[in-house]
């Protein structure tokens, strides 16, 4: 399988790519999934010193990492407010002292790897009626609590300076925030790992983990015999290696296009200082624009992953309803990716059996939680779980329903929340 024929696949880096696992190997750790997950894992572990093999069912950044809207957004997809509410002061203390860490760790991969990835500052949340402009600024004086000061609240004049369109009524703007090209920022994080000694293997999908002293990892041509093991799949992970984790999980899928390239005065004059946007909605519309001066727009969710039949038909009405000045323009890339949806909103982390951990389900907030998580569960293999632990302690249940009603039961569930947003309560 070859990367999706997304924007990012038709512009990516060169690279060398890496072999087929087809003998059996040893290592310390084995690793399964080659997206921002199992990556960031594997070079917090390699550059810990560990032997790492990181197993790959396509290539690499071939799933959400490689697809997404490329935007660095800090925090959960739940905010600490929420988490407080729901777990307490002392959780939410843990917690939100690491949600603007996933952030710092990309930025300091790129600038120590000199990863290619065309990052750039800055993120905006854009309120589209007063109810959210007052969330935004609850979420200011909690992210302020937690040590972002680089947030700036933006009136209606001020976000009409910052996004080309009237449909919002003011905004925030985290500087700590960003955007970039994901794929390349996971094959630079793979480069890295390369040179750290670490063992990438493509077109090597796990089919089977045998769990023991030391745990053994099939594939259809090797074996790997591990002793720790790490599951990165996410929404790409095949229910059936480990059914565990796909119960109280679900994937979604989201669609993105890109435009033709703009000219440079055109894209400028649609976003004047390059920021990256998300609004508030439930079911949010994101856009930014690429290094080419292409306007990147994704939005909506389809729930269980099913692909779409016309990706242009679900975007371009929204698209159109923020900037209608684009009513002629022509899409150059449609493409769609899944991520993994709890139920909670909170990533999921945790050990199912002894020496074999799980890190998944952020929820929408994959860029960044991802980073996090691999530190987290390089610190856990070090001896050092309070971290780690913090997550993995928050309950996760079911969604309702079993597999067999849990999508059209969401689905429903976001119909109301659509309402919810349409009508401005």
């Amino acid at each position: 399988m070859q990367h999706v024929g997304s924007y990012y696949a038709a512009t990516v880096n060169a690279h060398e790519p890496w072999p087929e696992l087809q003998e059996s190997v040893q290592c310390d750790v084995c690793i399964i999934g080659g997206g921002f997950t199992g990556l960031s894992s594997a070079l917090f572990l390699t550059e810990a010193g560990y032997d790492v093999v990181l197993l790959e069912a396509a290539k690499i950044g071939f799933g959400a990492s490689g697809r997404n809207g490329g935007q660095v957004v800090n925090s959960y997809s739940r905010d600490v407010d929420v988490i407080e509410q729901r777990y307490g002061k002392d959780v939410a203390k843990m917690l939100g002292n690491m949600m603007f860490e996933g952030a710092e760790i990309i930025r300091d991969r790129i600038d120590r790897y000199a990863i290619a990835c065309d990052y750039r500052p800055g993120g905006i949340f854009a309120a589209l009626n007063q109810r959210q402009m007052g969330h935004l600024r609850s979420q200011k004086a909690n992210w302020e609590r937690y040590g972002n000061h680089n947030l700036e609240l933006l009136d209606e004049r001020a976000i009409r300076r910052e996004v080309a369109t009237d449909r919002y009524v003011g905004g925030l703007l985290d500087k700590r925030g960003g955007h970039l090209h994901p794929l390349n920022l996971a094959l630079g994080e793979a480069e890295a790992i390369r040179r750290h000694g670490g063992r990438i293997y493509e077109h090597s999908a796990a089919l089977e983990v045998k769990y023991g002293e030391p745990h053994r990892v099939k594939t259809a041509n090797g074996e790997v015999s591990a002793t720790f093991v790490i599951f990165a799949g996410n929404a790409y992970l095949p229910s059936q290696l480990e059914p565990r984790l796909s119960r109280k999980s679900m994937p979604c899928g989201s669609q993105i296009i890109t435009t033709e390239p703009l000219s440079r005065d055109q894209a400028l004059a649609l976003l004047p200082n390059n920021h990256c946007v998300e609004d508030c909605n439930y079911l949010l519309d994101y856009f930014r624009l690429t290094a080419d001066n292409r306007l990147l727009y994704g939005g909506g969710v389809v729930y269980g992953a099913r692909e779409p039949d016309d990706i242009e038909a679900l975007i371009r009405p929204k698209l159109l309803r923020t900037f209608p000045q684009l009513k002629d323009v022509k899409f150059s890339h449609r493409w769609s990716g899944n991520f993994l949806l709890t139920l909670s909103r909170m990533p999921q982390f945790g050990q199912i059996e002894k020496n074999a951990f799980f890190m998944q389900g952020d929820s929408g907030h994959g860029v960044t939680c991802t980073h996090l998580s691999g530190r987290l569960i390089a610190e856990v293999l070090r001896g050092q779980a309070e971290r780690f632990d913090a997550f993995a302690k928050l309950p996760h249940l079911p969604f309702p329903g079993g597999r067999r009603f849990k999508v059209p039961l969401t689905a429903m569930g976001a119909v109301w929340y659509a309402l919810r947003d349409r009508l401005g309560v």
